[in-house]
């Protein structure tokens, strides 16, 4: 304990001797410039190195507090322009949005343009299966909206598929390429029949197959457009299916069956085209 004292007494000691030397030696500063002889040759040796280094930490401590400042003045700054950076990313990701929709709010009044014999209302797809294609999905339009079972739905540049289900504000639409789904088509260039059945193992392949095309002398090439048939129960006449992608003569030399590329992109459904008049009332047969 006597020992620690003694310590604590030399450092205290050793303190006012260092605060005295340097008093002493900011006072003989003050006089350097004045004298002569061998105290200006002391002052030469001690006391200015001493001040000079004296200013130099002075000047080293005011740097470090003008570039803490420069500092917090770029962070300030680089706050503001990343606020900046996510107003303009936020903007520039509205815009994105509007302009796609945009374009396909032009390809549906086109599609419209295509079929304008027949009335159609809008509608907004609200929900879909579990897949990663729509192939049965659920349109914001019910029977409040004049939506009945069976009426056909468009998108994009052709058939989507149909109304199979339909509540007050809402309805479901089969698509095309359903494993369920069968549609009556032809050939737009030849007349010639076929079945167009839903396939969800082809839709992978970007493709839905067609069959029962009878093998006769006209001639089917890739390309050609498949739209529905005159005397399908159910799909309104005219309306296009797809293009011809494939096409081969089965083993029995009677019939043709191949593939066909829809018309519509069944993997980005957004909005749709509804017809109001399903086949049955254009044919008078509904009840």
């Amino acid at each position: 304990m006597k020992k620690k004292n003694q310590t604590s007494a030399a450092n205290r000691y050793l303190l006012l001797g260092l605060s005295l030397f340097c008093i002493l030696m900011m006072v003989l500063s003050s006089f350097s410039d004045k004298v002569s002889g061998p105290f200006k040759v002391f002052a030469n040796y001690t006391v200015i190195p001493l001040q000079q280094g004296i200013n130099q930490i002075g000047g080293w401590l005011g740097d470090m507090s003008d570039n803490f400042e420069t500092l917090q003045q770029l962070r300030t700054e680089n706050e503001k322009l990343q606020e900046q950076i996510d107003t303009l990313t936020t903007e520039n990701s509205n815009l994105q949005e509007e302009r796609y929709e945009l374009e396909r709010l032009r390809e549906l009044y086109q599609l419209d343009q295509n079929y304008s014999d027949y009335e159609k209302t809008a509608a907004h797809v609200i929900g879909k299966d579990s897949g990663n294609w729509f192939s049965t999905f659920t349109i914001d339009k019910g029977s409040d909206d004049g939506i009945a079972v069976d009426m056909n739905v468009m998108a994009g540049s052709g058939l989507v598929g149909i109304v199979v289900d339909v509540g007050p504000s809402s309805a479901e639409v089969r698509s095309i390429i359903d494993d369920s789904s069968n549609v009556s088509g032809m050939v737009l260039s030849t007349s010639d029949r076929c079945i167009v059945s839903g396939d969800l193992s082809l839709i992978d392949e970007g493709q839905i197959r067609f069959e029962q095309m009878e093998n006769n002398e006209n001639q089917v090439s890739v390309g050609d457009q498949i739209v529905t048939s005159y005397i399908s129960d159910k799909y309104l006449q005219g309306i296009l299916i797809g293009y011809v992608s494939e096409v081969t003569v089965d083993s029995n030399n009677l019939t043709r069956s191949g593939y066909i590329t829809p018309a519509v992109n069944f993997k980005d459904l957004q909005e749709v085209l509804v017809i109001t008049t399903t086949k049955a009332e254009l044919t008078g047969e509904s009840q």
